[in-house]
């Protein structure tokens, strides 16, 4: 199978010439014991660390070494796979594992680090990586949330490329002010291409969302609220695919949104907002914002805030975090604003 594994729990006597095949003993032990791995992922290699066994498997990251690689774990049959957010170059693995039914979940690389920390792991290494990975798999046991499907994946990569066009042509324009005659026109010739590249990608979401009859029924209903334009919708739908599935509590703390308790002893200490999708949560600002004042639930609620003497900034999360809460209950019951 081509796989590199290292066992101290398996003796020579347990393994066939040119084979992995483990005694009876250990089956015995992997059936009757919960498994964890961790997969450390890099741009050319696998490096996974299974618990309680104690072997470490490297693959190289191809489609074979993928192949490999879900092919053995699935043999331990793990109670949670666990990986770290590495940009996108988890994207492949996570879709094998899931393909196989494998329970995976994908998590903030800062979580881990703090997490090895606390253990005594100081040293980083490929290997001791995954082995940290499988150790707070074992300790802390998230729970899996809902993988994409390969519409989902292909919705965010092109709301990806939409957001990347924008920030581009942001940043063109900056330029443009601080800068020569000449180059101006170099600038005015590239946001032209810009813009017709920023046309093509709206063109293509368009299309694609026209040809899938869920997200184009989750975008109608997101879409029905008073102050929710279609850049947001699309946005909503593509990076929190958990819109519907979850209460909430859990969408609202996916966002960022939920307040959090900062007390100790005597001390009461103000609630703040941490963590989640900041991506999805300056969007959500900009339409809360815009609900405000067009959306009357948004907007009386707003101003109620403020009447009971919350600061704007206060009034305004609150407002982000209300009109989550609704979208997420319309997603889930699948009924259009004006229907509730």
């Amino acid at each position: 199978m081509g796989c590199h594994v290292f066992s101290p729990h398996i003796s020579n006597s347990c393994l066939g010439v040119g084979a992995r095949i483990f005694c009876k003993e250990e089956s015995k032990a992997m059936t009757t014991q919960p498994v964890f791995v961790g997969i450390d992922v890099s741009k050319d290699n696998l490096d996974a660390f299974i618990r309680p066994e104690g072997s470490y498997v490297n693959q190289p990251y191809t489609s074979e070494g993928i192949r490999s690689l879900v092919e053995y774990l699935g043999k331990f049959q793990p109670q949670l796979i666990l990986l770290e957010a590495t940009g996108g170059y988890e994207t492949k693995i996570v879709a094998g594992l899931a393909h196989a039914r494998l329970p995976v979940v994908v998590i903030n690389p800062r979580q881990v680090r703090d997490f090895a920390k606390a253990t005594g792991k100081l040293a980083k290494t490929d290997r001791i990586d995954a082995q940290v990975l499988a150790h707070f798999a074992e300790a802390i046991r998230p729970e899996p949330h809902l993988l994409a499907d390969e519409d989902q994946r292909e919705l965010s990569a092109q709301m990806t490329r939409h957001q990347q066009l924008v920030e581009m042509i942001t940043m063109e324009k900056n330029r443009m002010v601080t800068t020569s005659k000449t180059v101006q026109d170099q600038i005015h010739k590239h946001l032209e291409w810009l813009d017709g590249q920023l046309e093509a990608v709206d063109r293509n979401l368009d299309e694609f969302i026209a040809k899938n009859a869920a997200l184009q029924r989750k975008i109608e209903i997101v879409k029905s609220a008073l102050g929710v334009g279609p850049v947001f919708s699309r946005a909503l739908i593509s990076y929190l695919p958990e819109l519907g599935t979850v209460n909430n509590k859990q969408i609202s703390a996916l966002v960022g949104v939920a307040p959090f308790n900062c007390d100790s002893g005597k001390l009461k200490g103000k609630r703040i907002i941490w963590g989640g999708r900041a991506h999805i949560r300056s969007i959500l600002y900009m339409s809360t914002l815009t609900a405000t004042r067009f959306n009357p639930v948004i907007r009386s609620f707003y101003q109620h805030l403020l009447q009971a003497g919350k600061c704007k900034k206060v009034a305004l999360i609150a407002c982000m975090r209300k009109l989550l809460t609704i979208l997420n209950t319309m997603v889930k019951n699948n009924t259009l604003w004006g229907e509730n």
